[in-house]
């Protein structure tokens, strides 16, 4: 669950780093996904016309969780009951996230064949992590390597 997390904060930070750094475009990063995740899903048009809508909605959902979870993150407890509300907060935060994703999933596999849904799903994967080896080589610095 906590990968979620992880790979969703590490896209975030890349992202907004990037931002600062280049012309970054949002319609440009979802548009050069969709194709990514058509392509390796081998989606046809009528199959990616029911999932990208399910697609976005579900990303768009799950960044306000992530809002949330952020906040949560950049607080600075004062005492044990306050941490301890914090990470209560943190994990009830990470569940609705997995539950909202194992409910977009759901819709997406009555909409199209499962194997495809699956497909998409790694497909996606691949795109963040391909996205983000690409942003770290151009600055130069390997990822893990930072001092």
């Amino acid at each position: 669950m906590k990968k979620v997390f992880v790979l969703w904060t590490l896209l975030m930070v890349t992202t907004i780093t990037m931002a600062q750094e280049k012309k970054f475009s949002p319609e440009k990063f979802e548009a050069d996904l969709e194709a990514f995740v058509t392509k390796e899903a081998k989606l046809t048009d009528e199959e990616a016309k029911k999932f990208f809508p399910l697609f976005r909605e579900l990303h768009q959902k799950q960044r306000d969780i992530y809002r949330r979870m952020r906040q949560a993150g950049k607080s600075k407890p004062a005492d044990d009951k306050a941490a301890a509300e914090t990470i209560v907060l943190c994990d009830k935060l990470t569940i609705e996230a997995k539950q909202l994703e194992q409910k977009y999933h759901n819709k997406m596999i009555k909409e199209i064949p499962a194997s495809k849904v699956y497909q998409a799903i790694n497909a996606e994967n691949r795109f963040h992590r391909k996205m983000m080896k690409g942003w770290q080589a151009s600055k130069g610095k390997p990822m893990g390597k930072r001092h």
